[in-house]
């Protein structure tokens, strides 16, 4: 099998420190982290859910995302699994505000876009 391509992003640069690269799979990391921690989000589309992602590591996270960089600015594409019961428009709100502070703070890149696909709602288990 062959390696995986992985972009890579200048996200500073000083001639005395030397140069910050960023790989979009860390950006996608950061969206996925931000948007499960979102009450109301059940898993990200593909069932990466947080115990899924304890067990298998931040790599299965980056699934359900995806990420273009164009000149330090930021488009993000996340499909996600609600919880039934939360409105959709006030979790989807969230999880854009959420998604997008996380990457603006955490790399210093501009967030342009935060798009949402809800791919299922997960309904609660009869016991």
């Amino acid at each position: 099998m062959g390696k995986e391509e992985r972009n890579t992003y200048t996200i500073q640069s000083d001639e005395k420190l030397g140069e910050v690269q960023i790989a979009d799979e860390v950006v996608a990391i950061i969206a996925g982290l931000a948007a499960m921690e979102v009450e109301g989000v059940a898993s990200m589309a593909g069932n990466a859910t947080r115990e899924l992602i304890s067990r298998l590591g931040m790599k299965t996270l980056s699934k359900g995302v995806k990420v273009d960089v164009l000149d330090k600015i930021v488009t993000v594409a996340l499909a996600l699994n609600l919880k039934y019961g939360y409105s959709i428009m006030d979790v989807s709100k969230k999880v854009q505000e959420k998604v997008k502070a996380a990457i603006e703070n955490m790399t210093g890149l501009t967030v342009a876009d935060v798009n949402l696909r809800i791919a299922g709602v997960d309904m609660p288990i009869e016991e």
